[in-house]
């Protein structure tokens, strides 16, 4: 069987999942066998506040890589090392971190490798 071609809307994702108390959300999307989202973080989002009781880990698992459209973020692994990525950077983010918005303007990002479980319900 060979694949088709698709197209999504990004007005029309096929679920979207709000983080904790209205701090942004994830629009995903599933095109053949690869998901991926956008993801809008509003300032003062933190991964271990607003998505850590979806998730129901010490860290996020997930592995992402993807671009940051608008916006600045920080992530912050495990073991203690840091990196801040801002518009226009491409980024991969190993499992086993935090992260946070930086200054008062929203992250945008897309993500094409950890959306599939991410701020997924349990």
């Amino acid at each position: 069987m060979s694949a088709s071609l698709e197209k999504k809307s990004l007005d029309k994702p096929d679920e979207v999942r709000p983080f904790k108390d209205g701090k942004g959300k994830v629009a995903v999307f599933t095109l053949g066998n690869h998901t991926m989202g956008r993801g809008e973080f509003e300032p003062g989002w933190r991964w271990s506040l607003h998505v850590k009781p979806i998730a129901g880990t010490d860290s996020c698992q997930a592995a992402h890589t993807g671009t940051i459209l608008e916006g600045r973020m920080v992530v912050k692994m495990d073991d203690g090392s840091e990196m801040e990525y801002g518009p226009g950077d491409v980024f991969y983010m190993p499992p086993g971190h935090d992260a946070w918005v930086v200054g008062n303007q929203r992250c945008v990002l897309f993500d094409v490798t950890g959306v599939a479980k991410y701020a997924k319900p349990q």
